[in-house]
C-alpha cells in the first residue's frame, strides 16, 4: 500500500484543519448571524402571552399578546442585529469589531427583554388587558408561551455570533483596493495587464495631462 495517500493530520485526526477553515468562512458566519436575527424577529410575530379574563364582560375572554406588544424592544433590537449581520459581509477588520459589539449588545438586550416578560408576564400583558377590558389593573390569569424562551435563546445565540464573528474574521482576506498603474510601478507591484493600459489607468493619465497612447 502507498503511504503517500490520506496522511492523517497532527494528532491522528484527518481533515480537522479543513473542518476548522470551513467554519471560518465569511458566508457561513454571516448567514448564521442573519438566521439568528431573523429567528429573534420571528418570535415577536407570535403569541408570547395569553391572558384569561374571568368575570369580565368582553366578547373574547382570552386575550393573546404578541411579542411585538409584550416586548417592543425585542423587535427593534432584532432589526439592528439583522442590519449588523448583513453589514459584516462587506465590513473591514475594524468595522467588524464594531459590528460584533452591536450584535452582542442587541443579543443581550433581546435576552434581557425576553426574561423580563417571563419573570413578570402580568406587567407585559397589562396594556393588552386594559385595552380589552377598558380599565387598567384588571385581574387576569396570564400564561407564558414558549416564544419568550425562544426569544431569550436567540439573544444568547446572537452574543455567540458576535464572538464567532471576531474569531473567524481574523482569517478573512481584506477586500482588494484598486491601485493605479503608476503607483503599482512606483511601489514595485505587478501590473494587472502587462504592457496594456486599462480604462481606469487611461483616465488617471488623462487627469494628469498625459497621453495614454504613448
Amino acid at each position: 500500500m502507498s503511504e503517500d495517500k490520506a496522511m492523517p493530520a497532527k494528532g491522528g485526526q484527518p481533515g480537522r484543519t479543513t473542518g476548522a477553515s470551513r467554519w471560518q468562512r465569511k458566508g457561513i458566519v454571516v448567514l448564521a448571524a442573519v438566521a439568528v436575527a431573523l429567528a429573534a424577529f420571528g418570535t415577536t410575530t407570535q403569541t408570547w402571552l395569553t391572558a384569561h379574563l374571568p368575570g369580565t364582560r368582553v366578547q373574547t375572554p382570552d386575550v393573546s399578546v404578541a411579542g411585538s406588544d409584550a416586548a417592543t424592544a425585542v423587535t427593534a433590537l432584532a432589526l439592528v442585529a439583522l442590519a449588523a449581520a448583513l453589514a459584516a459581509s462587506i465590513a473591514g477588520r475594524i468595522a467588524r469589531i464594531v459590528i460584533a459589539v452591536l450584535l452582542a449588545a442587541a443579543g443581550i438586550g433581546i435576552a434581557a427583554a425576553s426574561v423580563a416578560v417571563i419573570a413578570n408576564p402580568a406587567a407585559a400583558a397589562s396594556a393588552a388587558i386594559g385595552e380589552a377590558t377598558g380599565q387598567i389593573g384588571g385581574e387576569a390569569a396570564v400564561v407564558v408561551t414558549a416564544f419568550p424562551y425562544l426569544g431569550a435563546g436567540a439573544g444568547i445565540l446572537l452574543v455567540a455570533m458576535a464572538i464567532w464573528l471576531v474569531l473567524a474574521g481574523r482569517s478573512w482576506a481584506a477586500s482588494k483596493k484598486y491601485v493605479p498603474a503608476a503607483e503599482r510601478q512606483a511601489d514595485g507591484m505587478p501590473s494587472d495587464r502587462a504592457g496594456n493600459v486599462d480604462e481606469i489607468d487611461s483616465w488617471d493619465q488623462l487627469s494628469r495631462g498625459e497621453d495614454p497612447t504613448d
